[in-house]
């Protein structure tokens, strides 16, 4: 039984010292736990023989320790720090190593565009995050899921560029960039803004990174001799510095040039040797991000100089820039994400299930550290970043303000600023938010060669030292302009309306634009160059301008540029006169149309009718046979012509027709005699033609001048090209239209105003401008399409044209145009009055008689509605009407009041008769015969009433009556 119990006690003493190892292993195992540090390795890829890493290196050590020493958790980052040697392959290569060997959870850089390409592409096969300084707008973070950009895109500073270009008005812009990705990544963004501010890139210059000194000068000597002056430049500093000595050894940095660099080179204007800084780069205006001043960042820069010489003590002084500050930034950001991320993961590699045939990017495997990394780096803010509001969205560094830099000596000078809300601005606050200033200027700059004014944008080429201007030579009017060569010396002189403008205008223009001029003939043959053919001469850059008469056109402005008109526009026409017209028998029938004598002879005829209709059953002077109707229907309404009717007439209806036609007969002799008048006694130049139409229809030729786009627009008119004839001088002129179309010339000459005018003011007693004038532009000056002097040149025009010097000229050219009145452009016309001038009367006169003629013929219904009503047939119902119609109505009352009325005169004649004896016998050798009137307007002798004496009583109102009554009231 020992055996038993002591086997239980042994192993009870076993178990009693496990839990007593357990209980004391535990409590230092959880001690080991809490108190054991985690390593999280990241990646630093670096060029580091460039000034800009050996920066950054110094800022991310210092990141590391200021975080270390600020936060004392259990997490400990650790930089492996590896040289890309500008080289793309030794980038990738580097890459590897750092995800293979070391086994790092992020990577920062590398800085190059091309290089972090390649990187990106390994980060995002591994899923670590790649956080690079890179700047090319290339690299895409929506494409690469693990992709950080720790850097402003060079695109963001493209909207800042252009609005200087906008600031100062420039037109056209030339781009200088290097041939790589990096450089040509921000063109087509640098283009788009400058063409939302209406700016032009007149040119795009491609500088080769192995270019030499020589190939550098023939590129610029080739931009030197266009027009455009001023340029951006988008070169690393060592390139753009060999650029800006052959840029001074061209004399492109003197007065008149404008440069702009971008933030590549401003931010790191420091690493530029000062020499050329000195020599070749004063004057040159630079953007770059803003960073606010701060305590921090001034403590931060002393610590960083001290550092930086402890690290590279063999270099020359080197200052801090916006690369370093980001690079800080960005690895504090990192460090707050792996620390957030180190609570819930533990950082590591999950390595592939199998190893055979693994290629080594196969055999990185993935990190299980890195999605939950990137997930938290893709938005995260500091807010007290040394590079001002440290602010990633959605894995971009978001856009600070521009500062703009003037550089003046060895160093720059800040010249003002630009946001994107507010476009330039003076000053900002010291937190980047807009001043309360109204200053939306830049301050004083100064300019290549020392100057204060701003450069207009571009020169006269200096390939040809004088601006080529093209001037037409035609043989003919040359009032305009009139091309001589000199025999001996072929000097080119142009005279003229045209070329004394162009002249003046050239002198009064802010500087100098020396020109020659090029003769362009324009022949007299069918197949020989026009004006079109003139103006093509700018777009296949023969020539700078075009000088001369040439017309403003729709068509033409397509493809060159117009300035403001300096002449008078519109197309009009120019016929014969006719022969004085006041010796034609027939004049008195030219004061209407006969369109208008019809119309008024028709109704004439109609009134007459209604007339008669109304009083035929009520008027004597409407009875009777029927020759005498109807010689009453024509007598009755052709007598108003002159008030001649005697005829009274007795219906209200009839009235109120006859006063209204009174009225149109009125208004139409009154007119007929104006026109007639003014026919008679005014001299006139009558046009042979009123309306180019009529030349349309009569088969007539057409004159027009040789060259010109008039051709087109008779064409477009319907006309015939086989009835145009084509001319150059006004003589050809005046004898196409002396000769008229049948014997070999023109029926009418079609061309611009000016020319009319001045063919006008030359033979103003024999022709006359007829038809309606079509608008045209008038005469401009040409030049090549966007060109920056259209402008200029443009308000010069305007200046010219409002000065005395525009009179002077034209009087000088074209004499004292008041000597020819008859000339003026007016739409001339046929004098003959129209049916349209008195459609108005017309209708009145023909609504009131009609509405006269229905009433009564519904009143004379209404009266014989008994025969309406019988059985009887239409054609007896008719007959019946038109038989009661003819009779005479009986009108019993105007009978009686007539009777009354000759009573009443009876009764006064006996009463003057018994009062004055003496009066009537003189009376009577005066009047022999005096009748009553029997109110209707006759007087029939068997009607009358005859005194004692012989004597008829006299009717109240007449002399003797007056003279009776006279004696009685003096009685």
């Amino acid at each position: 039984m020992q055996n038993p119990r002591c086997h239980f006690l042994i192993l009870l003493i076993q178990l009693v010292s496990i839990i007593s190892f357990c209980q004391y292993i535990m409590p230092v195992s959880g001690e080991d736990e809490t108190n054991a540090v985690k390593q999280v390795d990241i990646g630093i890829i670096l060029d580091m023989e460039t000034t800009v890493a050996k920066v950054m290196h110094t800022c991310i050590l210092l990141a590391l320790e200021d975080y270390h020493a600020a936060n004392r958790s259990a997490i400990r980052i650790v930089p492996h720090f590896r040289d890309s040697k500008k080289d793309d392959v030794e980038a990738a290569s580097a890459a590897i190593y750092l995800l293979k060997d070391v086994q790092v959870h992020a990577i920062f850089g590398p800085q190059m565009s091309t290089q972090t390409d390649f990187v990106i592409d390994i980060g995002n096969r591994v899923k670590v995050p790649i956080i690079s300084p890179a700047t090319s707008p290339s690299l895409s973070v929506k494409e690469n899921p693990y992709f950080i950009r720790a850097a402003l895109p060079s695109s963001s500073q493209t909207k800042a560029i252009a609005a200087i270009v906008k600031n100062y008005d420039w037109r056209e812009v030339v781009i200088i960039y290097e041939d790589s990705p990096y450089g040509t990544g921000i063109v087509p963004y640098l283009t788009d803004a400058l063409l939302e501010t209406s700016t032009l890139v007149s040119y795009r210059s491609v500088i080769s990174l192995s270019a030499n000194d020589d190939q550098i000068l023939r590129e610029l000597h080739k931009m030197n001799t266009m027009q455009t002056r001023v340029f951006v430049v988008h070169l690393l500093p060592s390139l753009a510095s060999r650029l800006f000595l052959m840029a001074k050894e061209a004399g492109m940095m003197r007065k008149g040039y404008a440069w702009i660099i971008t933030d590549v080179l401003t931010s790191v204007l420091d690493s530029v040797d000062p020499s050329v800084i000195e020599s070749s780069m004063q004057g040159v205006l630079g953007v770059k991000p803003y960073v606010p001043r701060s305590n921090e960042l001034n403590n931060f820069t002393k610590r960083w100089r001290k550092r930086f010489r402890q690290e590279y003590p063999d270099m020359d002084t080197v200052e801090l820039n916006v690369f370093g500050l980001w690079a800080y930034d960005s690895i504090t950001a990192l460090a707050k994400a792996v620390e957030k991320v180190s609570t819930t993961a533990i950082p590591k590699f999950k390595k592939p299930n199998t190893r055979e045939n693994l290629t080594d990017l196969d055999a990185l495997g993935t990190s299980e550290f890195g999605f939950l990394l990137i997930d938290y780096m893709q938005n995260i803010t500091l807010k007290t970043g040394l590079s001002g509001d440290f602010h990633i969205i959605d894995g971009e560094l978001q856009p600070s303000p521009y500062q703009i830099v003037n550089i003046i000596g060895k160093g720059e000078r800040s010249v003002g600023f630009w946001i994107k809300k507010d476009g330039i601005l003076y000053k900002l606050k010291m937190n980047g938010k807009t001043a309360k200033s109204n200053n939306k200027q830049l301050g004083t700059i100064i300019w290549p060669g020392g100057s204060t004014i701003f450069p207009r944008g571009w020169e006269i080429p200096t390939s040809g030292n004088k601006l080529k201007v093209g001037v037409p030579v035609k043989g003919g009017l040359e009032q305009y302009i009139k091309v001589e060569i000199d025999s001996k010396t072929q000097a080119v002189t142009a005279t003229g309306f045209c070329a004394d403008v162009f002249k003046e205008v050239i002198q009064s223009m802010p500087y100098a634009v020396p020109c020659e001029f090029i003769p362009f003939p324009i022949a007299h043959s069918p197949t020989s160059q026009d004006y079109d053919d003139l103006v093509y001469k700018i777009l296949s850059q023969e020539y700078d301008a075009v000088v001369g008469d040439v017309t403003i056109l729709a068509s033409r402005s397509k493809y060159v540029d117009f300035t403001l008109p300096f002449t008078e526009s519109g197309i009009s026409a120019v016929v014969p006169v006719r022969d004085d017209e006041r010796k034609n028998a027939w004049i008195f029938l030219k004061p209407l149309k006969s369109e208008l004598w019809i119309t008024t002879g028709a109704f004439f005829v109609f009134i007459g009718f209604v007339v008669w209709v109304l009083e035929h059953r009520v008027n004597k002077d409407f009875r009777g046979p029927k020759r005498k109707q109807v010689g009453m229907v024509f007598w009755f309404s052709f007598s108003t012509l002159v008030f001649a009717h005697k005829e009274r007439v007795t219906s209200n209806l009839t009235r109120f027709v006859v006063i209204v036609w009174v009225f149109v007969v009125l208004v139409l002799t009154s007119s007929y005699t104006a026109s007639l008048t003014s026919m008679l006694t005014v001299q006139q130049l009558q046009p042979t033609i009123t309306d180019l139409n009529d030349l349309i229809k009569n088969g007539e030729y057409v004159g027009y001048q040789k060259g010109s786009f008039v051709e087109d627009i008779l064409k477009r008119m319907k006309f015939e090209s086989s009835k145009f004839r084509s001319y150059s001088t006004l003589e050809e002129y005046n004898d196409a239209l002396l000769k008229g179309s049948k014997n070999g010339g023109v029926g009418a000459i079609v061309d611009e105003l000016p020319y009319l005018r001045l063919f006008l003011n030359k033979y103003c007693k024999k022709y006359i401008m007829v038809g309606p004038t079509y608008k045209t532009a008038g005469f401009g000056f040409v030049f090549p399409k966007g060109s920056p002097m259209v402008p200029d040149v443009s308000r010069a025009v305007l200046k010219v044209m409002e000065g005395e010097f525009m009179n002077n000229i034209i009087q000088k050219w074209f004499g004292n145009e008041t000597d020819c009145p008859e000339k003026n452009g007016m739409v001339i016309t046929s004098d003959s009055l129209t049916l349209d001038s008195f459609k108005g009367l017309f209708l009145i006169a023909g609504v009131s008689s009609g509405s006269a003629l229905v009433t009564f013929l519904l009143i004379f219904l209404h009266q014989n509605r008994e025969i309406l009503a019988t059985d009887d047939s239409i054609w007896q119902k008719l007959s019946a009407l038109a038989k009661i119609f003819d009779e005479e109505k009986d009108n019993s009352n105007a009978k009686s009041e007539k009777q009354e009325a000759n009573e009443s005169q009876r009764a006064t004649h006996f009463s003057a008769t018994a009062a004055y004896p003496d009066i009537l016998p003189n009376l009577a050798s005066q009047i022999p015969e005096i009748r009553t009137s029997d109110g209707l307007g006759a007087s029939p002798e068997h009607e009358g009433f005859s005194t004692p004496e012989g004597f008829s009583t006299p009717e109240p109102g007449t002399p003797a009556h007056e003279t009776i009554t006279e004696a009685n009231e003096e009685r």
